[in-house]
């Protein structure tokens, strides 16, 4: 038998954070992730650091996440200082644009919403943000500068937070996937993975849109998979200097010439392909956008799951079993929030509370009235 302090479920970029964090509270942790680490929502996620709500769902997660923007520096610090890998890091800020013929009403509307929630924003003619943008079309009619707002390689951030946690000690198993949660009454003590069991005083569901099922954790954990579809393309004669996004589509420039455009959002189950009707909705988007695209290359395209919730919010903090924690359900701001996660679960498992208001996230408020079936929950002794 395996034994650790904690287990973390799931090596995506919420397990892998809380991973490292813990290891530097010197606590034996193991990943345990389904497949190869990394290559679920974060591998295929586009990068972009938006701590403004793209939702009225999401107006309750701002807090976390305009903490969480503030950790980032340091947290990227740490990882490519422990790993020696960059992660391409940078706040650049967003270009965001709206068309006629409601564009204007649009901005001054979200201007207002993000200065009342503490967020940094200014309004920006169209000409204006043509001349900083000239790949900007003709349809945009107004703009918005958001100048706090960063993006990073989510793979490059992958490699380089896998590295760093192993380099702190954190013990990563790929192709291992749970079967079942091991209990001692009401103490969760360890999970059960391919008729192998790890013992733990703690144990962390990381598994974004797989959490729920994993034996009976779909009571704390109700999540489902979002389909994510984006592409690649690449132009000789097309650079952004900052990311573009509209309601449409968005536009990411990486380091190394690429140009990320994205995307959809798909409740079409564990099917992870990329589809006609997705590509072809992202590059309706990219041509409004910014037309002069439209004789780049698409160089790659891809799809991945990314964990919804039923009031896509995130579900985070301890379970009424002792030594059970959730994280995970964190839908479209997985890396985002990444940072502010790892700190909020390292601080539950150690005793301490929280200092931000977490309760609209504890995986406590799906609970039914209904107790857990006696034959789903392994008991050991």
């Amino acid at each position: 038998m395996k034994v650790a302090d904690v287990v973390v479920v799931g090596g995506g970029v919420i397990g892998a954070s809380i991973a490292l964090e813990l290891a530097a509270e010197n606590l034996g942790v193991v990943v345990l992730d389904r497949q190869r680490p990394g290559r679920e929502a974060s591998w295929a996620a586009a990068g972009m650091l938006s701590p403004g709500p793209d939702s009225p769902d999401a107006v309750p997660l701002v807090p976390l996440a305009k903490e969480s923007m503030r950790l980032y520096p340091e947290f990227i610090a740490s990882i490519e200082e422990l790993s020696g890998k960059a992660t391409a890091f940078a706040r650049k800020g967003v270009v965001e644009v709206f068309t006629a013929p409601h564009g204007e009403a649009e901005r001054d509307k979200m201007v207002a919403e993000h200065l009342a929630l503490g967020l940094a924003i200014e309004p920006v003619a169209a000409d204006i943000a043509r001349k900083a943008e000239p790949a900007l079309g003709p349809a945009i009619c107004a703009a918005a500068w958001l100048p706090q707002e960063a993006t990073l390689d989510p793979r490059m951030l992958m490699d380089a937070l896998l590295a760093a946690a192993t380099h702190r000690g954190v013990e990563i198993h790929m192709d291992s996937p749970v079967d079942s949660m091991l209990l001692d009454g009401n103490h969760c003590t360890g999970v059960m993975t391919r008729g192998t069991n790890v013992s733990a005083k703690c144990v962390v569901i990381a598994a974004g849109c797989f959490s729920a099922a994993i034996d009976w954790l779909g009571r704390y954990a109700p999540t489902r998979p979002i389909r994510g579809q984006l592409l690649a393309l690449e132009s000789k004669n097309v650079s952004l200097g900052r990311t573009l996004r509209s309601s449409q589509a968005y536009l990411v420039p990486r380091p190394n010439g690429r140009i990320i455009a994205g995307s959809t959002l798909e409740d079409a189950g564990f099917e992870k392909h990329v589809t006609p009707a997705g590509v072809r909705k992202i590059l309706d988007g990219v041509l409004e956008l910014a037309p002069a695209f439209a004789n780049a290359q698409l160089v790659d395209a891809w799809a991945g799951l990314r964990p919804g919730t039923p009031d896509h919010l995130p579900i985070l903090g301890p379970t009424d079993i002792r030594g059970l924690y959730i994280a995970t359900g964190h839908y479209r701001n997985g890396i985002l929030l990444a940072p502010a996660t790892a700190k909020l679960l390292t601080r539950w498992i150690l005793g301490g509370k929280p200092e931000l208001d977490t309760e609209r996230f504890s995986p406590l408020r799906f609970i039914d009235a209904k107790p857990r079936s006696a034959k789903t929950a392994k008991t050991v002794s």
